[in-house]
């Protein structure tokens, strides 16, 4: 697969070309990708455990729980052998003790794909000197905010305003915005946690410049697209977290989340009219809080063979992480769907804590 069959790909996935309001069951997914090696080598079961910068994403309710004045995550990974770049940066500081806020970019991109349209010159010869080059990029802007309430002492509620921006070079781009909402509730050992994704709709206008293509457009028959609205609908995740101690320096959590999404079948383990449900969870064995073994299994689906017969099949995922005083560094081992020869990428997050001395 190279770099110009994923970026047709991304342009057909980029979706409402052909119709004024669409809402695709599958739309602005690489918002469901997730962030930090950790999470992502539990399988993305974060929703309850969330406590540092990455809450923004996962459930800003968990942000009151940062353990220090300021914090910082980076990640990077890469897909699809190398071609597509996925990045990750979060920011995160308390307000006072009861509120915090953070502030979280994500970008997934196909860089330098080759556009080959004047590859050949007014004469007929191929000009590789006319060949340019453009990415197909998301974008996505997360603005958090989180607060522990008062009156229902434990229970922490948090949003993200979100703004999404989306090209493929100059051909088209769209901007879209949306909201989410999570809620946590700790104990001491366990706890659980509550996220709604996009809870009133993420809308993505689109704006085609149709000028560039239309010779292409006219020659292959297909109607030529102008603006268009795509719609993500809202889904719920559910997620529940156990922790166990033993003799002091080992640690156990197991981490369970499931995903509700209401848009009619998925091909999720269980799959019902119109609410599927998509369960995921990992295990995390820690020693004396500083190093980390982890295992997660999610992606449960049937797929179907060249027989006509179907089989079942999971992705499972693996990580390690070490906390060094106020830095935390996280290797995952994890992929978005087996799409390439060497199916699994690696993941590296560090995330970083600072207090303020002057106080």
């Amino acid at each position: 697969m190279n770099k110009f069959l994923v970026g047709i790909l991304l342009t057909v996935s980029y979706g409402t070309i052909w119709a004024q309001s669409n809402t695709p069951k599958y739309s602005n997914e690489f918002l469901a990708i997730g962030v930090n090696a950790r999470a992502m080598s539990l399988s993305n079961s974060f929703v309850s455990i969330a406590d540092d910068v990455t809450a923004g994403y996962w459930n800003p309710a968990g942000l009151v729980n940062i353990d220090y004045d300021y914090e910082g995550s980076l990640m990077h990974a890469q897909y699809f052998g190398g071609i597509a770049n996925y990045d990750y940066l979060g920011l995160a500081t308390r307000i006072d003790s009861e509120s915090a806020m953070a502030f979280s970019v994500i970008r997934f991109a196909v860089d330098d794909i080759p556009d080959t349209r004047f590859l050949y010159d007014a004469n007929g010869g191929l000009n590789y000197d006319n060949i340019r080059f453009f990415s197909a990029a998301d974008y996505a802007f997360l603005f958090s905010y989180a607060r522990k309430l008062k009156l229902l002492k434990g229970l922490d509620i948090g949003g993200s305003v979100k703004i999404v921006h989306r090209n493929v070079g100059n051909f088209a781009n769209a901007w879209g915005y949306g909201l989410d909402a999570g809620v946590q509730k700790r104990f001491e050992s366990w706890g659980i946690g509550l996220m709604i994704r996009d809870l009133t709709g993420t809308f993505n206008a689109w704006s085609h410049n149709s000028e560039l293509l239309v010779d292409v457009y006219s020659q292959t028959g297909n109607v030529i697209p102008d603006q268009s609205l795509e719609i993500t609908l809202p889904r719920s995740i559910l997620g529940f977290y156990k922790k166990w101690e033993f003799k002091q320096s080992i640690s156990l959590m197991t981490t369970i989340d499931m995903d509700f999404t209401f848009d009619g079948k998925r091909n999720t383990l269980i799959s019902t009219d119109p609410v599927s449900i998509d369960p995921h969870g990992g295990v995390e064995v820690g020693y004396e809080n500083k190093f980390f073994l982890r295992l997660g299994a999610g992606q449960f689906q049937d797929l179907k063979d060249f027989d006509g017969s179907t089989y079942s099949t999971f992705q499972p995922n693996f990580g390690l992480g070490i906390k060094l005083k106020n830095v935390n560094i996280d290797y995952a081992l994890t992929d978005i769907g087996d799409q390439a020869e060497s199916p699994y990428s690696h993941v590296i997050s560090l995330t970083a804590g600072f207090d303020d001395k002057k106080k």
